[in-house]
């Protein structure tokens, strides 16, 4: 059995701050250990649920927070972006299933910081009229290519918001937030605990779960932060603008919209 883990950090047990998830200052630093510390919980859940080779994906930020040296060394780590399947880059290497650490409520949320992709530009985006965030746009990445989700960690409002996409996965709760920067969090320890039975018990419910498809072609509705980010967007003549704030897009699969909304995350950046 091949198994992909993707490891973001707002849904990691102790991360309720943005200060703890961007580089440069020290709760960054410490954060990014415990993200590391429940990435190897997954790995040693997944050997124990029977796994034969195991891959871990960096999903945060510039997609190079875990030190290589401190995972578990029977995994293979995949870093650095840009990179065509972002989040679940490593679906395509014929893995039997997806595990999501660490992940977090979508943008418009009320989990411990929500977002969607990139929290400066996006303010909500919508397949077919159903608000997804990134769990639900990755694990529908991961569907195409026959993959399901197993397993996912983070607040109570993301268990929430996901449960019913992936009815066969097996969710494991870190903490319950209170609001977008605060929260009661499980210990490091217990977290960790948790994460390695529930992937293990992931892994034993694997022939049960499904991959999540959805119907094509895709109708996609991105909602911006500001009417200048929506100006930008448009510059792809792709894009059609029914608000001053929303626009949409047609993708013939979730691969396609995904790229899209990246190279606009992307894009982003002039205006910051």
């Amino acid at each position: 059995m091949k198994i992909l883990i993707s490891v973001d950090i707002e849904g990691v047990a102790g991360v309720f701050h943005s200060q703890q998830v961007r580089a440069g200052n020290p709760e960054y630093e410490r954060a990014r250990r415990l993200m590391t510390e429940e990435a190897n919980a997954a790995i040693a859940g997944a050997f124990d649920g029977g796994a034969t080779e195991v891959w871990v994906n960096d999903s945060h930020g510039d997609f190079r927070n875990m030190p290589p040296d401190l995972l578990d060394a029977r995994a293979q780590v995949i870093q650095g972006k840009p990179r065509t399947l972002s989040m679940v880059a490593g679906v395509e290497l014929g893995v039997d299933g997806v595990c999501m650490v660490g992940y977090h409520s979508r943008a418009g949320g009320a989990g411990i910081l929500a977002h969607t992709i990139n929290s400066f530009a996006f303010a909500g985006i919508e397949i077919g009229g159903q608000a997804l965030g990134e769990a639900g746009l990755y694990g529908a990445l991961a569907g195409e290519y026959g993959v399901p989700v197993l397993m996912a960690s983070g607040d109570d409002v993301f268990i929430a918001e996901n449960r019913a996409l992936f009815p066969h996965a097996t969710f494991v709760q870190t903490k319950r937030a209170t609001g977008q920067t605060s929260g009661v969090s499980l210990s490091p320890a217990r977290s960790c605990a948790a994460i390695r039975e529930g992937v293990a018990a992931g892994l034993a419910a694997q022939g049960k779960a499904r991959p999540l498809v959805l119907e094509k072609p895709l109708a996609v509705t991105l909602h911006t932060q500001t009417p200048a980010l929506a100006d930008l967007f448009c510059q792809w003549p792709a894009f059609e603008r029914s608000t001053p704030t929303e626009l949409r897009f047609a993708a013939p699969s979730v691969e396609a919209a995904v790229r899209m909304l990246n190279c606009c995350s992307a894009m982003s950046a002039m205006l910051r």
